[in-house]
């Protein structure tokens, strides 16, 4: 009898919390492959090249950025992408550069983009930010202050967030 209720009492206190990450794991799967058309390669989390030669696109709006942001990203935004202001930052289109977003969506778009200016190394964070900070990868504030809170984008897909505080 002890035994199954440790068995029980195991369950929910290590294997349900366990559970809902992968649940949003799947589901940030399910959203790529609805969303996405694979344009752009995906690099993920467990597999980030390390050097400090990789540049990091922020592709979300600019007041998620001042939530959090990757370490040394550069924020060129979304709806207010700017070719020109790209042009000037990375003058070297052989330069590698990972695009990110809440989860992998915005950032495929921007990818294309910079693939249409001429870029030749761009990568796809697989499940941006949302999955960088729930596999325990450190984000940063507008004062470049590590943080724990992510700007969730809204409630729907703040639901693929499962570690750190959500802001909205």
């Amino acid at each position: 009898m002890k035994i199954l209720i440790f068995k029980l009492i195991f369950s929910f206190v290590v294997l349900l919390p366990l559970s809902n990450k992968i649940l949003a794991q799947d589901k940030i799967t399910k959203a790529l492959n609805s969303w996405n058309q694979g344009t752009i390669p995906y690099v993920y989390f467990d597999n980030l090249p390390i050097t400090d030669s990789i540049a990091y696109l922020d592709t979300r709006e600019k007041e998620e950025f001042e939530v959090s942001h990757l370490k040394n990203a550069i924020w060129v935004g979304y709806k207010t992408f700017d070719e020109q202001k790209v042009l000037e930052s990375l003058p070297d289109k052989t330069q590698p550069i990972i695009v990110y977003c809440s989860i992998g969506v915005r950032s495929e778009d921007i990818g294309e983009k910079l693939k249409e200016l001429g870029y030749t190394k761009i990568l796809n964070l697989y499940g941006g930010i949302f999955d960088w900070k729930n596999k325990g990868g450190q984000v940063f504030n507008d004062k470049e202050i590590p943080t724990d809170s992510v700007h969730a984008f809204s409630k729907h897909w703040g639901k693929l967030l499962q570690e750190g505080i959500k802001v909205y």
